[in-house]
């Protein structure tokens, strides 16, 4: 192939990407922003199930503390 010809409709040129090529690599950024979201927000529920976990422990050890001091 040269430099100053060749196939107008080749795919994949690094120097000279077609509309289709742009549009593939479009759709992959937004596929990958996609997953990447969602990962961080499965992330995030796992963590928020954490969190009102350890709330809810703390909260009825209080609920324990609060029942003992009052029935002394």
């Amino acid at each position: 192939m040269s430099l100053t010809g060749g196939a107008p409709n080749c795919r994949g040129m690094a120097d000279n990407p077609t509309a289709v090529d742009r549009i593939d690599a479009a759709i992959a950024r937004i596929e990958s922003a996609i997953d990447a979201r969602a990962k961080a927000g499965d992330a995030l529920a796992r963590r928020h199930a954490a969190l009102k976990a350890r709330m809810a422990e703390a909260v009825s050890a209080l609920d324990d503390v609060i029942a003992r001091g009052a029935a002394s």
